[in-house]
């Protein structure tokens, strides 16, 4: 391990579990900082706005400006508004989601026919007449994209469905793929990350607790790549995939070069 300039660094699983700060987090992002080490945090669950992860951070003890934060939600408004500025959407998610995208000057629509994109993400309110809508709209030729494709999301005690599971309710009906993610372990999310950080791949550490995501988006960019057996990838998944992180980690605590 050594100090890097850029730290990518996950929340979930990483960070904090729900409410609670891992042992650690904390006094390790302080002494980096204080070493000028530059942190910037990702996530890719969109249920909340970035302000409300950047307060998150700042009532746990963590100093962060909102631009020190992106989320899914936010790189998928952001795309969406530089790509298709005004395009109609119709959007299996919660409310915060929503008013992100309508900020970004996107328009949120319940009529499959006039759908220019379905979009799919974590959605506790999920039910069986968005999916007919959603299902509609993509017969009718909507584009079929996400926020994230996570399987679960952890919390403290557990784990939570997320984003896959909708998208393979989509997938299952329509038979059509999902195009593309705005998230980990996308391209736009390491590159809007890395723009924040001010630093090229090769000075950056991204450190995060699911190896499909956000290792393998570190591997596909260039950087390299912490897991941390804090949140939902056990040393024994290790051997499920093809790919290796330059270091594991218990925790985030062990940054720190000894």
């Amino acid at each position: 391990m050594r100090i890097y300039p850029g730290y990518l660094c996950d929340l979930d699983g990483t960070v904090y579990l729900s409410e609670r700060l891992l042992p650690g987090a904390k006094e390790t992002i302080q002494t980096l900082r204080a070493l000028g080490s530059r942190f910037v945090f990702i996530s890719n669950k969109p249920l909340q706005p970035r302000s409300d992860y950047a307060a998150k951070l700042n009532r746990l003890g963590i100093p962060v400006e909102l631009d020190d934060v992106i989320a899914s939600s936010y790189v998928l408004a952001q795309h969406l508004a530089r790509t298709a500025p005004g395009a109609r959407l119709f959007v299996l998610g919660e409310p915060p989601l929503l008013e992100e995208l309508c900020q970004a000057g996107l328009r949120i629509v319940s009529d499959p026919q006039q759908v220019d994109y379905v979009v799919a993400a974590f959605d506790r309110t999920f039910d069986y007449a968005k999916l007919y809508t959603a299902f509609l709209a993509i017969r009718n030729g909507a584009h079929f994209i996400a926020t994230n494709a996570d399987r679960t999301c952890p919390i403290d005690g557990g784990e939570l469905p997320d984003a896959a599971s909708v998208i393979g309710a989509i997938e299952g009906c329509t038979g059509k793929k999902l195009e593309w993610i705005a998230g980990k372990p996308s391209r736009m999310m390491v590159e809007a990350g890395l723009r924040r950080l001010g630093v090229p791949p090769q000075d950056c550490l991204i450190v995060g607790d699911r190896i499909e995501t956000d290792v393998r988006m570190g591997i596909d960019a260039g950087t390299a790549t912490a897991l941390v057996l804090t949140g939902v990838t056990s040393r024994e998944r290790l051997a499920e995939f093809p790919y290796r992180p330059d270091y594991i980690l218990e925790s985030i605590s062990e940054l720190i070069p000894d």
